[in-house]
């Protein structure tokens, strides 16, 4: 098996990983775009920047020289001498900064005043105190993009595409994301309640989540049988390169010759990784994406890695697949014919540049298109998988609240999706229609005495915590979409 002999990222204002290995050592790119590219996470956003530094805000100028500025002046000076109320001359001032974005009407354009900007650095570097979800703003509502591996919002059950309503009973409806990322962010240890509007389903479900440290690892590993492994990446922060480097080094130490690369529910975040990645499969000079400005200019971003790995790999895409996640998907797909299983991507395409202000506030604002390797452009339409697999049914069931208690005479969706719980776990609830009889009460003590829990009939509590954890647990082990991908990586070693 031919191995890679390099992967490593000079061009960034981060360390160089010194890790060599007999799978991988890091090794240096060499072109200059590097320079002033960038995409990173924006308040549970994945965006991209095309610079991040410290140039100064935009100048406008000599003010007595631009007149489109009178009209600005004017609204400033009669605020700020005419308001019944006293007011600060930086809320007008960002309050106008914030508008020039919203007029844009661009969900991935938006100010971030000096708390949000703060805890957008935090998000890309190492923690961060919250849920763990990224989201973003559409038509004026926001959405969940995805959970982050292994975090409160994932162990609470939100699902991509989950439309927040409010947060604490706060209507956040026409919020920003990063309006909205301040309120569900929070102290850990404190509960936060989100409503959400789930696809599909007519009631709202109330989440209560615990605030965690959500620390930025991003790579997981292991090994499915005696040669295939599964790596998920879950987003592309600062370290993730040089997680994946040691995770490979490590699964091929135990016997690995084929390589599942699980992107799935994987927001985004730096591009560099994301190229640094992709250059590990796709051979030097082809094609990782192209960028395009609003002349229609474009400039095409190539592999840099003089080496890959020849091991056959597959790589699954979800729904909650998007930004920096779908460069790497298109790349592969389409400059180095490695298969995609799974469902269409969320469709990002679009590059932003992040401006700092001197107070520590930031804007961003998008700047450019980016095109897969042949020039499609996939937002807002996503990238389609070579096998279009879905998971089982139960796998997106809503979420159980054990708060509730769900007991005989209840009726309700949350009634609903607990007896469609039991059902796929082989408990026979009787009926699926959200309504809990005696047959209902039946099954949910039948599942209590195989859990060894006291048989109630009634359903909360440590009930429903054992419930949602079982089902977790089958969902795992029938993950059609890892099955898919593994049986084409046994045909491929086996040809």
């Amino acid at each position: 098996m031919k191995v890679v002999k390099g992967l490593q990222d000079e061009n960034i204002n981060q360390e160089s990983t010194e890790k060599q290995s007999s799978f991988i050592k890091m090794k240096k790119f060499q072109f200059v775009m590097l320079l002033f590219i960038i995409v990173f996470l924006s308040a549970g956003i994945t965006t991209f920047a095309l610079a991040f530094g410290d140039e100064k805000a935009v100048s406008v100028g000599n003010e007595t020289s631009r007149s489109e500025f009178d009209k600005l002046y004017t609204a400033f000076d009669t605020l700020k001498n005419g308001y019944f109320q006293e007011v600060e001359d930086n809320t007008l001032i960002n309050g106008a900064i914030n508008g020039m974005l919203e007029s844009l009407d661009d969900p991935y354009s938006d100010y971030m005043d000096v708390e949000e900007a703060k805890n957008f650095h935090e998000s890309i570097s190492s923690s961060f105190e919250g849920i763990g979800a990224e989201i973003t703003e559409q038509e004026g509502s926001i959405v969940i993009v995805s959970p982050l591996k292994g975090s409160p919002a994932e162990k609470a059950g939100l699902k991509p595409n989950d439309v927040v309503l409010s947060v604490d009973g706060e209507s956040i409806q026409g919020m920003s994301s990063t309006e909205a990322v301040l309120l569900i962010r929070g102290e850990k240890g404190s509960t936060v309640e989100l409503a959400i509007q789930r696809p599909g389903t007519t009631e709202p479900i109330t989440f209560p989540i615990v605030r965690d440290t959500i620390p930025i690892e991003t790579v997981y590993g292991e090994m499915i049988d005696d040669e295939i492994a599964k790596v998920q990446i879950t987003s592309f922060s600062e370290k993730t390169g040089e997680e994946l480097v040691e995770t490979l080094n490590n699964l091929q130490g135990e016997g690995m010759k084929g390589l599942v690369l699980d992107l799935r529910q994987n927001p985004g975040g730096l591009l560099d990784q994301a190229i640094l990645i992709s250059s590990l499969f796709v051979p030097e000079g082809e094609i990782l994406f192209q960028i395009e400005d609003r002349e229609g200019n474009r400039e095409a971003m190539q592999s840099t890695a003089q080496e890959n790995t020849d091991m056959p790999l597959v790589v699954v895409i979800d729904q909650g697949s998007a930004s920096a996640s779908e460069i790497l998907a298109g790349a592969v797909q389409e400059s180095a014919d490695v298969p995609l299983v799974g469902q269409k991507s969320f469709g990002k395409g679009t590059v932003q540049r992040a401006q700092d202000f001197s107070d520590g506030s930031n804007m961003k604002f998008t700047t450019e298109k980016w095109l897969t390797p042949e020039g499609n452009w996939i937002h807002k339409k996503g990238i389609q998988p070579d096998y279009e697999v879905a998971l089982p049914e139960y796998a997106s069931l809503p979420y159980v609240s054990p708060d509730l208690e769900l007991k005989l005479s209840s009726s309700s969706t949350q009634v609903q999706s607990a007896q469609q719980m039991l059902a796929a776990l082989d408990i026979d609830p009787g009926r699926t229609d959200g309504f809990f009889d005696e047959q209902t009460e039946t099954a949910v003590k039948e599942f209590q005495k195989s859990a060894q829990l006291e048989e109630t009939g009634v359903l909360t509590g440590q009930t429903t915590l054992k419930l949602m954890e079982e089902l977790r647990a089958l969902i795992d082990e029938n993950d059609t979409q890892i099955l898919k991908a593994t049986e084409l990586l046994k045909e491929k070693l086996n040809s």
